[in-house]
């Protein structure tokens, strides 16, 4: 796929089908766009389970934080990553270890790595990147 551009229809599937979201990355610094973004996720509706090792047992916004993709014993719709571009094919790498697959893999505004995208989207799980949904829901009105 080429990740240049999204169709809004693409991106408007994911957002509304989406029910169950890992953030890897979350902060519960009030300060850090990942914190924002969760928080905005919850206000509508969305299940988000916060990923941070440095975290992992205390809450973020009252949702209790995991360690590693790995940790989660639910199904996900889809994984928000807030890491640096150059960690995400080393995310990839842990995606593809999970049963089941999670059907999204979503890299942040900077987040792109087009030969990871490409590892995932051969695992069947469609792949948005250097976008944030927190943008993207208000944009096309969801």
């Amino acid at each position: 796929m080429n990740h240049d551009r999204y169709d809004d229809a693409y991106i408007s599937d994911i957002l509304t089908r989406t029910r169950t979201i890992a953030l890897l990355g979350a902060s519960p610094n009030a300060a850090r766009p990942s914190y924002g973004v969760m928080r905005f996720l919850l206000s509508r509706g969305y299940k988000v389970i916060p990923v941070n090792p440095g975290q992992a047992g205390k809450e973020i916004l009252g949702q209790p934080v995991v360690g590693r993709l790995a940790e989660i014993e639910e199904p996900l719709d889809m994984i928000d990553v807030f890491r640096a571009a150059e960690y995400l094919d080393a995310v990839v790498d842990e995606v593809l270890q999970m049963k089941p697959l999670p059907k999204v893999l979503w890299g942040q505004l900077s987040v792109r790595d087009d030969a990871a995208a490409g590892r995932a989207e051969a695992a069947g799980i469609k792949v948005v990147m250097d976008r944030c949904p927190a943008i993207e829901i208000p944009r096309l009105g969801l």
